[in-house]
């Protein structure tokens, strides 16, 4: 590490344009080939999917994506002669373009189900000749630009379904900006200096940039959702100021006990620096892990998220001691670098200071502060036990989304069902198997929850038969997903009995459920796969059973925590007001899996940065309780400076519309407020003052088999004198003294940058 760092700093020029070099290019060719997001949910063993099967064998008509154009007569009636002849061109454009199969106008034989009761509202069906994963995306658009040309003062126009959803833009330009400027101010502020704060910034968005135009590519050739690239600049933002905060606070430190720049920030990257690639690279196993559920819907998300991390981690290794190179003494302010010349290098202080005196309360007060340090977590984790985990539907997009728009118009025009029907689906011989089928239908209508179906319809070869049921709730709301089980288990069955028939219940709703539920029942084992993998990093790092045994407990309160949050947020409307939520819906079943990657390697971060320096001071004394008191009043400031960055940027995308964003946005703040003020701060330090030298303990036997890992490996102070301007030439008082250590590594920059600070 220390030799890639020395080399990125004295070819700081060529690494800096290197980066920017790859950012353009990048960008050029995201900006040319374009982007080809899309939702694809595959699970081949649901009923959902062997419905979808038969659609496709027999229906090929049908077996597309089914969208629909929503429209709206703002006077009179949807009948009237003028808005009719408007809709019915429009229409039929609609039917002209390429990869539409066929469209159902609510003007048909059979469309009189397609107009609501007041005469006011209706819609068509546009069939695709593919599922919606699978169209290109310029074919949905210019279905969307052709239905929405139609509109004027006296009739509105709005599209939705899953094709729809796919092509929607998704922006984050107005949080990723509050993001960043929030995070400049939490930086200026810890370290005083602007240049300083700056730098972490510079370092995270351009990976961050590199990261996004990779992803748009990697779109062409993996299937990633809409929601992936702004999650990824979600997660990119928050970690890669949270890396360089770290850096930078040890380059600092570094240059204040005497060295120079250069071997500050070399020796930066060899301590911090390795608790930052050792943070970065479990972040991405753990997101990449998530390959091992099988859920193809995840593995884009994954993929784009690694890529991003990889990246903020990689900038931070290698660009930001460039930078660091460049900026020099500008590093501190003016008045810092004045008294660093006037008063020579300083010692970090541990025995003063806020912190000191936090640490101090808790070796005092240990049982207590342990006591009430586990009863918030558990109070806020609370909500977990009611947790729902679900997929949103389109009542949930922003309002100015016309996927929005069609939502509200359904349901104002027809029930909220009707933005998610169910399709009853089974193959058939005969007539026979026609009408046991149309008693099915029959007998699935009259079920409370169900508000119309339609007649069955049976396939060109006579092998098959759909029909649709309308729920009357939403297909997010908690009581479809009851109807959707009383129909499979008992409903259906029961009408089925004797006649041979096999009837599915498939569609786009039916879909989510079935994904939300195979994918709920993956989470524990995934969640002790990560849970075993840190407790063996942790162990390999400080040759322990004790800490990372608390280490892995800690990580699942704070996730417990989170989803707590989320669930009061989002389902029960706690304090939806305040934080422009609009709306209640369920958890997204993935995002606990997402967040729990994510949070996996932030804590890791933390627990080491924290725990490396305990152990410094454990190998020094020997003695558990200046370990831990000490380790925690030379951490906490910057581990709750991180924090507090990374839940400022967090919290900003609640200004995405995009509830995924949202949601993610504020688990992972509740995740790291509590992670950071609450457990490693007070419960972790109050946890192993009770311990012991227990902490430390690691059998013989074991410690002799395991590999070495050194993480962060100690600080060693400067070397005083040493040619080449490492140390402190002259007296520790001395004015020349001190400023030579910025002199010999900066050079004659360096020489203008402390003159104009005298």
């Amino acid at each position: 590490m220390a030799g890639v760092a020395r080399w990125c700093f004295r070819h700081r020029r060529l690494v800096i344009a290197g980066w920017i070099v790859a950012l353009v290019l990048l960008t050029a060719m995201s900006q040319a080939v374009g982007i080809s997001y899309a939702t694809k949910i595959n699970l081949p063993n649901s009923p959902s999917a062997h419905a979808l099967a038969i659609l496709q064998h027999d229906f090929p008509s049908a077996s597309g994506d089914a969208d629909q154009i929503v429209f709206e007569a703002v006077t009179g009636s949807i009948t009237s002669a003028a808005v009719r002849s408007e809709v019915q061109a429009m229409l039929a454009k609609v039917g002209r373009l390429p990869d539409v199969a066929s469209v159902t106008s609510p003007y048909g034989p059979y469309g009189a189900s397609q107009i609501s009761q007041d005469g006011r509202i209706a819609f068509a069906t546009v069939n695709f000749d593919a599922q919606a994963q699978n169209l290109p995306s310029d074919a949905v658009n210019a279905v969307i630009h052709t239905a929405q040309a139609a509109r004027g003062p006296n009739l509105k126009v709005a599209l939705t379904g899953q094709a729809i959803e796919n092509v929607q833009p998704q922006k984050s330009s107005n949080s990723t900006a509050l993001g960043v400027i929030l995070a400049l101010i939490v930086l200026v502020l810890a370290f005083g200096a602007l240049f300083a704060a700056i730098t972490p910034i510079v370092t995270a968005l351009i990976a961050i940039g590199i990261g996004y135009d990779i992803t748009g590519l990697l779109s062409h050739v993996l299937t990633i959702v809409s929601f992936a690239p702004i999650l990824g600049v979600l997660i990119g933002l928050g970690v890669g100021i949270d890396y360089a905060l770290f850096i930078v606070t040890r380059h600092r430190s570094g240059v204040r006990a005497g060295r120079s720049i250069e071997d500050a920030a070399v020796n930066a990257l060899n301590t911090a620096g390795r608790a930052v690639f050792f943070a970065g690279l479990t972040v991405a196993v753990a997101l990449l892990g998530q390959f091992a559920l099988g859920v193809s819907f995840l593995n884009g998300a994954a993929v784009a998220a690694t890529v991003t991390v990889a990246l903020t981690m990689l900038a931070s290794l290698t660009l930001l001691p460039a930078l660091l190179g460049f900026i020099g003494p500008k590093v501190f302010s003016r008045r810092e670098r004045r008294r660093i010349s006037q008063s020579g290098p300083e010692a970090e202080a541990i025995t003063s200071g806020p912190w000191y005196r936090w640490s101090r309360s808790i070796e005092r007060q240990t049982a207590l502060r342990a006591a009430l340090s586990l009863l918030v977590v558990v109070v806020v984790a609370l909500p977990l036990f009611t947790l729902r985990l679900g997929l949103d539907d389109a009542g949930t997009d922003p309002a100015s989304s016309t996927t929005r728009q069609a939502y509200n118009l359904l349901a104002k025009g027809f029930g909220p069902g009707f933005n998610g029907p169910f399709e009853l689906v089974t193959a058939i011989h005969g007539s026979a198997d026609e009408a046991a089928f149309s008693r099915v239908v029959t007998a699935a209508s009259h079920q409370p929850g169900i508000v119309t179906a339609t007649p069955p319809q049976v396939s060109p070869a006579g092998t098959a038969a759909v029909a649709l049921l309308y729920p009357s709730s939403a297909p997010q709301a908690a009581q479809t997903t009851r109807l959707l089980g009383q129909l499979r288990s008992r409903v259906v069955p029961a009408a089925e009995a004797g006649s041979g028939l096999h009837v599915l219940i498939g569609g786009v709703t039916p879909t989510e459920v079935d994904f939300s539920e195979a994918l709920a029942s993956k989470l524990p084992a995934f969640v002790a796969v990560v849970v075993i993998l840190a407790f063996l990093l942790l162990m390999l790092v400080f040759r322990s059973l004790v800490i990372p045994a608390m280490a892995s407990v800690m990580n699942l309160l704070s996730v417990a925590a989170a989803l707590g949050v989320m669930n009061a947020v989002f389902e029960w409307g706690w304090g939806s007001s305040i934080l422009r939520i609009s709306g209640s819906a369920p958890v997204e079943v993935f995002l606990p899996v997402i967040m729990f990657s994510v949070l996996f390697g932030l804590s890791m971060d933390y627990e080491v940065f924290l725990v490396s320096r305990m152990h410094e001071e454990w190998v020094r004394t020997g003695d558990n309780r200046i370990a831990v008191t000490n380790g925690l009043a030379v951490t906490g400031r910057v581990i709750t400076a991180a924090a507090s960055i990374m839940i400022l940027v967090f919290l900003s995308f609640l200004l995405n519309g995009n509830i995924i964003i949202q949601q993610f946005g504020v688990g992972l703040a509740a995740a790291i407020i509590i992670d950071a003020f609450v457990v490693r701060t007070a419960l972790v330090p109050a946890l192993m003052h009770l311990c012991g030298r227990a902490n430390w303990w690691l059998p013989g036997w074991l410690d002799r088999r395991l590999p070495q890992l050194a993480v962060d490996v100690p600080d060693r102070p400067p070397e005083a004198g040493r040619a080449g301007g490492a140390g402190i030439v002259g007296s520790p008082g001395s004015v020349e003294g001190s400023s030579g250590t910025f002199r010999a590594s900066c050079g004659d920059e360096a020489d203008r940058n402390l003159g104009s600070a005298r």
